[in-house]
């Protein structure tokens, strides 16, 4: 009988794993971990690359204005008119449950009339609205100032600013209070800060 030859493709040892072979297949964990591992190698989010939508260029009037809208004016007027609002409100609600609005000292025992209740609840909410006007525009403008000078935006601006705006509010009664104005002012801010952020 004729005697067959060995088929050398299968015969052959697998080909070592030398320099000058090829390289040996990747392992299963190894792979895992250059998956989901360790070694996994965060991709960088671009939109761009998924065909997002492009944005056209911004006009100098849009500079402008973006420019004028993150000054420390109009942060200021913002607050101004904010605090003008608010202080109004404020006034108009603090006026409406106290007992002894259009109360004449005069004659104690005298209904007050509806025009003098409305005319003092106006009268107070003026001038809650002058003061939270104010202090709006005081803060805002300071702690605008105090972020530009120290290039951050953190908590610190806050407590700074709180303390500028305390104690020349409170400055007026004399150096104690300003102290105390300051020390308050600036407790209040970091707390209303901690609670935003």
């Amino acid at each position: 009988p004729r005697r067959r030859c060995p088929n050398p493709t299968m015969a052959s040892p697998p080909p070592p794993s030398g320099a000058g072979g090829p390289e040996p297949p990747l392992q299963y964990s190894l792979l895992l971990q250059h998956l989901v591992g360790e070694q996994r190698r965060p991709r960088a989010w671009d939109p761009a690359a998924l065909g997002g939508i492009p944005s056209p260029p911004k006009s100098e009037e849009q500079k402008v204005v973006e420019r004028a809208m993150e000054s420390c004016a109009f942060k200021a007027a913002l607050a101004c008119v904010g605090g003008f609002v608010l202080g109004g409100a404020f006034g108009v609600f603090t006026a409406g449950i106290d007992t002894n609005v259009g109360f004449d000292p005069k004659d104690p025992y005298r209904t007050p009339t509806a025009k003098e209740v409305l005319k003092d609840m106006g009268q107070r909410g003026i001038s809650y609205a002058k003061n939270f006007a104010i202090v709006g525009a005081m803060f805002s403008c300071t702690e605008c100032m105090v972020e530009s000078y120290r290039g951050k935006s953190d908590w610190k601006n806050s407590v700074i600013s709180g303390c500028i705006t305390g104690g020349a509010i409170g400055f007026r009664a004399g150096l104690k209070a300003g102290v105390i104005g300051c020390g308050g002012f600036a407790a209040f801010s970091a707390a209303i800060d901690y609670y935003l952020r």
